[in-house]
């Protein structure tokens, strides 16, 4: 199956929760259980609030930085919580070693099922040693991650779509040939995801037919060398799946309040050094940018004027209303198909479901005028 021409649709908007603690833990015994309960509230608003994506983190054993491990667990409670909201690994491994790729298979169709075709399929290799080398006794290199991952992509449309699964030999598993269930609900299978980094990983997903989870691109300016490598390789995709997710995602910060000022003033003040910290603490296979302390160093405190710094520099969309909207349109007109805000919980509570609210009622109703999800229209479009 090749795909000719490309679809156009409005951009779309998602939130992204990963059960982050951060540095509340050193002092309320209950930081965990509030974190994971808080991010569930923000996904339940921001399904009222016409966002059309979460994405849940798969990250094991990253202290105060991400406490989301049992991500299927979650998304199970988020899909009879919520409505109309696509819930989407971001992501879940597909690794051997760290989930058996047919248990990893039946518990995608089951959320399938769960959610009523909603759930959204994302894979990835892992970003950080400290993480995956875990699972992998006697491993030193992250690369041997990119062979268990290739060999097992390819697998999982075969085990949704093929009424008897015709089994798998390879280097890290096998299966004899079983059927493997629940198949998916509906036509075809969940849309497939890749996270991505370099413009190699890019290039792959697109000639894989994968939607791309573009975690790595932190500006509105790399959004040309993420598409240059994404785009050209998608149009003459050979998808691993059913049809091809013709799809950008990114990912960045964002704080919404009435004014301008609020929003200056909540950024500054909610942590979010330490939080990216904590990034480059576990993320050691992002490329780490000049200035950067090495943990335990911390990155300074951000002042208002470094809050400044970073809208201007598009690291950070933060304002109002209407210049968050005009912060948004600039990833819109830069191609990115849907722009996926991180809410980490130093920011308090009542500030973040305002920023969701506040989206949702002015920004998001004057860009995604389409009711139904990007990915939606490619499955509902796939043969069979």
């Amino acid at each position: 199956m090749r795909q000719k021409t490309r679809t156009v649709t409005p951009l779309e908007f998602g939130i992204f929760v990963q059960g982050y603690v951060g540095r509340r833990a050193e002092t309320d015994p209950l930081a965990e259980h509030k974190a994971l309960m808080e991010e569930t509230e923000y996904v339940i608003q921001a399904d009222r609030s016409g966002f059309k994506y979460a994405w849940a983190t798969e990250h094991h054993f990253l202290e105060q930085y991400s406490h989301l491990s049992a991500s299927d667990v979650y998304l199970g409670y988020l899909a009879h919580a919520t409505e109309r909201i696509h819930l989407g690994a971001g992501i879940f491994n597909p690794l051997a070693p760290v989930n058996h790729p047919v248990k990893l298979a039946e518990k995608a169709a089951m959320l399938d099922h769960l959610s009523g075709g909603r759930f959204e399929f994302g894979t990835g290799r892992g970003a950080g040693s400290h993480e995956i080398l875990g699972f992998l006794p006697g491993i030193t290199d992250m690369d041997h991650t990119r062979e268990l991952w290739e060999e097992t992509i390819a697998e999982f449309p075969k085990m949704w779509l093929q009424d008897e699964y015709e089994g798998f030999q390879g280097k890290h598993w096998s299966l004899p040939p079983r059927k493997v269930l629940p198949k998916p609900y509906g036509k075809s299978h969940p849309a497939m995801w890749y996270a991505a980094g370099s413009p190699s990983s890019y290039a792959m997903a697109g000639r894989k037919g994968l939607g791309v989870l573009g975690f790595s691109v932190q500006k509105v300016s790399d959004m040309a060398w993420a598409l240059e490598s994404y785009r050209t390789a998608v149009r003459d995709a050979e998808p691993v799946g059913g049809y091809v997710n013709d799809n950008v995602m990114v990912t960045t910060t964002a704080i919404c309040a009435e004014t301008h000022d609020e929003a200056v003033r909540v950024a500054a003040t909610g942590g979010l050094n330490y939080l990216q910290s904590l990034v480059f603490r576990y993320h050691d296979t992002f490329p780490r940018p000049e200035g950067i302390p090495a943990w335990p160093e911390l990155i300074p405190e951000y002042t208002p004027e470094v809050i400044e710094l970073l809208i201007a520099e598009e690291l950070l969309i933060c304002g109002d209303p209407d210049e968050v909207l005009t912060q948004c349109r600039r990833w819109e007109d830069a191609g990115a198909d849907q722009l996926v805000f991180g809410l980490p919980a130093g920011i308090p509570y009542e500030a973040t479901m305002n920023t969701v609210k506040l989206i949702g009622e002015r920004v998001i109703p004057a860009i995604d005028t389409d009711p139904v999800h990007r990915t939606t229209r490619f499955r509902n479009a796939a043969d069979g």
